[in-house]
């Protein structure tokens, strides 16, 4: 390819950019994204929000209320009883379902971040490949297998060795019986081993996507960026991305107290 053909390529690459410039979620993908859509539990664009959380309550809460009011263990007749255990219906009640919900609302308020950037000629046109890259790899980050596995073995080892490490139980209760912390009635093996795992995992999830951010954000930053210092938000264009919808979601969300057990 001659020096006039090279240069004809690339400035009809950065025409493309511009006219068609990319939209960015990083909640559009990974293993689980793609099993809820097979499943119909999910749409490409985050759609089926009712179903999605009628599943997670339907495996995380509901089998614990079953198993918990229903049976031998029902009432427990020792100081804390199942419908009266507040902090168990806080986390899958609460929390998980704001884990849930929160992915539509930071999918649709992310979706054109990437396209503003290309739009308000933020990147400069010879820097466009560079970005699209950081895109790239941002998503490629999102789509990884082996770190959302990755996520499943930290849940079912570190998970379980937290609850291995905690205080014994002294007294009967909807979950587990004195004399250990592996003693557990039907609806504690559930909670210990399903329940507690899911709402774990939801939340190591948000906090991978909540690198995954900040690290797309921090190579934008590495990049000559054509700020304006006298733009009406005092922030050089930037103020509309600086109060990121992932980390209101996430910090809204972790308020609740879901990780202890």
């Amino acid at each position: 390819m001659t020096p006039d053909e090279q240069r004809y390529a690339e400035q009809h690459t950065q025409a493309n950019l511009l006219d068609d410039p990319p939209d960015f979620s990083i909640v559009l993908g990974g293993p689980l994204f793609q099993l809820l859509r097979r499943a119909h539990l999910g749409g490409d664009h985050m759609e089926l929000l009712y179903r999605r959380l009628v599943f997670f309550l339907g495996i995380a809460w509901l089998p614990l209320f079953l198993l918990a009011t229903v049976g031998p263990f029902a009432g427990s007749a020792g100081r804390l009883a199942f419908l009266r255990d507040i902090e168990v219906h806080a986390r899958f009640l609460v929390a998980l379902p704001a884990f849930i919900a929160a992915e539509l609302l930071v999918h649709l308020r992310m979706l054109p971040v990437a396209r503003r950037f290309v739009e308000r000629r933020i990147i400069l046109s010879e820097d466009l490949p560079r970005f699209y890259r950081v895109v790239g790899s941002a998503f490629r980050l999102r789509n990884s297998i082996p770190l959302e596995l990755g996520l499943f073995a930290v849940v079912y080892t570190f998970g379980l060795w937290f609850w291995h490490g905690r205080f014994g139980i002294e007294a009967a209760t909807w979950y587990a019986m004195p004399g250990g912390r592996w003693h557990l009635t039907p609806a504690g093996a559930w909670y210990v081993f399903v329940s507690i795992p899911i709402l774990q995992f939801m939340l190591l999830r948000w906090y991978v996507r909540f690198c995954i951010w900040y690290r797309f954000l921090w190579q934008i930053s590495r990049m000559p960026l054509d700020l304006i210092p006298t733009h009406p938000d005092r922030a050089g264009v930037s103020a509309s991305w600086e109060a990121s919808p992932i980390r209101s979601a996430l910090f809204s969300s972790v308020k609740v107290r879901c990780w202890l057990v």
